[in-house]
């Protein structure tokens, strides 16, 4: 009566999966994904948030793309 071995749990899956469906499974799955999502932005500080938005601002503003450049030595030979 102890634990149960990994046979328990696959009928136990087989069970679950010919009683709901793997649609409504799937759904659930997706639903509670987007849950967590929705949890983890609703506890970000305003510091984060802030600090998350002026990043998506600097990012569109340069359109993500590298500049190159070339560099000149300055100093007095």
């Amino acid at each position: 009566m102890g634990s149960f071995s990994i046979w328990h749990w696959l009928i136990v899956l087989v069970v679950v999966v010919l009683v709901f469906g793997t649609k409504k499974l799937r759904n659930l799955g997706t639903d509670l994904g987007s849950a967590v999502k929705g949890f983890k932005e609703g506890i970000k500080t305003e510091d984060e948030k802030t600090a998350d938005a002026t990043a998506q601002v600097e990012h569109s503003r340069t359109g993500g793309q590298t500049i190159e450049g070339e560099i000149k030595d300055r100093s007095k030979s």
